[in-house]
């Protein structure tokens, strides 16, 4: 283990956060630089359990305890090594994973938990700046030619474990630039894209091939797609919306947060001068309690809103676990984002009744009511409790209720399940004879580090499929594989 007594002299510490007027002038990830003996010292808090728990909390199953040992020793190489045995992007995990690992660690049943995911940046960062991570071609080749459509984490990943094994792999990707939701869905303030960009001169340095502005089931037909390739992998994401059909919402100022987060950072990065949907001296209302929201509220503020609301439906979550969620389970509980410090108000337990309109025909107000639950679990409004608050720009972020069935899916056939999501075997294998999927568009909308586990796992199937072999990790059980 790391130090044995680190779990009782060291209490955990994260790195400070940049001053809020300073960050918000900027698109910069917003926290400081950690001391390096500060982070060994988080290290050797690692308790080295017999059961490490975190593993369980940990899709990929990272070795965690291990390379927090390394790193305590101030054997980074090591450490970088052991990180990418199970993860391809920890640079992306590092800063956008809400990190299950942690709420599972041991540690945390009675103290604060390891920061895993702090040490888990640190170590890819060391490792970049060493020029430790390079590329990795594959020794021989098998011939055979593999497509993966979508180019977000899944994607990535398939493709990597893909290319490594010696296929022939090309990834298709409908948007100009390569990264999925990691390019345009993601502010810079969560995930600066020089740690995307980077990857993917590796990825081409290694033999994987990008195409992106392709639509694939529309610019590429689904039977090119068939008869271009040995295998097919499809990792196009969760990418239909859940909307909100409340009276007035074609009133012009309501927009979905996917139509407004990619615009936001087409200016971030330079691609665009302005944004179309702007927030600056706006009332803007956010429609949604989770990740996706809280984007909109910090790229909100750095566009110079007037003011900033979050609206959640749910009541407001325990400062601490409930019975509900016991350890080492990821709990629903009271978290403040880095977006949520920069300031704004967040309303729990209301519902919008009405996007009202002014005299111009723009949006003006938003019209709530407080609701709670009744002994059917249904939302009905609490009498009396109607209000109306100024809003300029609505952003409706609620979540995703499965992939887009036009165009790709529609035109392979490929059977979906109850919930609209792909539906796959145990190797990740469609109903269509060489087609399998991963991430989202199997899965349903999930976390980063389910869709890098499961573009492994996915990739896994693949090479099986086409060379019998057995060469390549598959971090996801096939008990925890959804079946067709």
């Amino acid at each position: 283990m790391a130090d044995p007594k680190g779990f009782l002299t060291t209490k955990r510490e994260t790195p400070r956060s940049r001053p809020v007027d300073l960050r918000l002038r900027d698109w910069r990830e917003v926290y400081e630089e950690f001391e390096q003996s500060k982070l060994t010292a988080q290290a050797g808090r690692c308790m080295d359990c017999g059961i490490p728990f975190c593993h369980q909390g940990c899709p990929l199953g990272n070795l965690i305890p291990e390379w927090n040992t390394l790193t305590w020793r101030d054997d980074w190489q090591n450490a970088i090594e052991r990180l990418h045995a199970t993860n391809n992007f920890p640079e992306f995990t590092g800063t956008l994973c809400p990190a299950p690992c942690e709420t599972a660690c041991v540690l945390g049943i009675n103290d604060d938990a390891v920061t895993i995911k702090r040490v888990e940046i640190s170590i890819i960062d060391r490792a970049w700046d060493e020029g430790w991570v390079t590329p990795q071609p594959p020794e021989s080749k098998t011939g055979k030619r593999v497509a993966v459509v979508g180019s977000g984490p899944s994607g990535l990943a398939a493709a990597q474990q893909l290319t490594r094994a010696g296929h022939d792999v090309v990834v298709y990707e409908r948007a100009d630039a390569i990264g999925g939701l990691l390019r345009y869905g993601i502010p810079e303030f969560k995930m600066e894209k020089f740690r995307l960009d980077r990857r993917l001169e590796q990825m081409r340095a290694e033999g994987t091939e990008f195409r992106a502005g392709v639509n694939v089931g529309v610019d590429l037909s689904t039977r090119e797609l068939l008869d271009g390739h040995d295998a097919v992998v499809l990792a196009g994401g969760a990418t239909a919306w859940r909307d909100l059909p409340a009276p007035g919402r074609d009133v012009p100022g309501v927009y979905q947060a996917m139509e407004y987060l990619p615009l936001a950072n087409r200016v971030a990065s330079g691609a665009l001068e302005s944004s179309p949907i702007d927030a600056a001296g706006k009332d803007v209302v956010v429609i949604g309690g989770g990740d996706t929201g809280a984007d909109c509220v910090g790229t909100a503020h750095r566009q110079g809103a007037r003011s900033v609301t979050q609206l959640e439906i749910m009541p407001k979550p325990p400062e601490s676990r409930s019975e509900a969620h016991p350890w080492p389970t990821y709990p629903m509980i009271y978290r403040v984002s880095s977006a949520h410090e920069e300031g704004g108000e967040r309303l729990y337990s209301v519902n919008t009744q009405e996007f009202v309109a002014g005299q111009d025909g723009q949006l003006a107000a938003l019209r709530l009511v407080e609701v709670q639950r009744d002994d059917d679990g249904r939302f009905v409004p609490v009498e009396g409790s109607e209000r109306e608050i100024p809003a300029q720009l609505v952003l409706l972020a609620m979540g995703f209720v499965g992939p887009q069935q036009e165009g790709l899916l529609d035109g392979l056939g490929v059977e979906l399940d109850q919930r609209g999501n792909v539906a796959r075997d145990a190797s990740f294998a469609t109903s269509l004879d060489k087609v399998f999927v991963a991430g989202d568009m199997g899965r349903g909308q999930s976390l980063i580090v389910w869709a890098i586990a499961e573009g492994r796992s996915a990739a896994a199937g693949v090479d099986a499929y086409l060379t019998g072999r057995d060469v390549l990790p598959t971090p996801i059980a096939p008990t925890d594989r959804p079946i067709s």
